[in-house]
């Protein structure tokens, strides 16, 4: 089976432990998703781990909700969940001089994953995908608005 995977990656100011938590957290998936897809949990944890399922409204032209199910998780270094269709998304994150190095993919490496290539979606998760870590910088660099005050 053909490997199938879109990525970015990102130098994000800001340690792994923080980056982690926020992706570990699903009620901020909406508030760091570049797609502009994710709306909110339907059913989930307050905090992800191995195993968890979680629900989330979506929007793609029509609303919808999908679950997930988390299969990697390693403390402040990798996050992965996949839906029905098994496609992956997943966040590395190497510590690194000045923040941490984070890969976001996407894995549709199943055999019906051929079947979203004329649409262009690999490459429009690829640019959701650098939105979704400018993001995360944004949400974890931006000075604290209650400083001096």
């Amino acid at each position: 089976m053909a490997q199938r995977i879109v990525s970015a990656t990102r130098l994000i100011h800001a340690p792994a432990e923080d980056i982690f938590n926020l992706l570990a957290d699903p009620r901020q998936h909406s508030r760091i998703d570049g797609s502009g897809s994710v709306l909110e949990p339907r059913s989930a944890p307050d905090r992800l781990f191995l195993g968890a399922k979680f629900s989330m409204d979506m929007r793609l032209g029509v609303s919808y909700f999908t679950t997930n199910k988390v299969v990697e998780f390693e403390e402040n270094r990798v996050i992965a969940w996949h839906h029905v269709a098994m496609f992956v998304w997943r966040y590395q994150l190497e510590p690194v001089e000045g923040g941490t190095q984070v890969t976001e993919s996407f894995d549709y490496s199943k055999p019906w994953g051929l079947s979203i290539m004329p649409f262009g979606v690999p490459e429009k998760n690829r640019v959701s995908m650098e939105k979704t870590l400018e993001r995360i910088e944004e949400l974890l660099t931006a000075p604290n608005e209650t400083e001096g005050a």
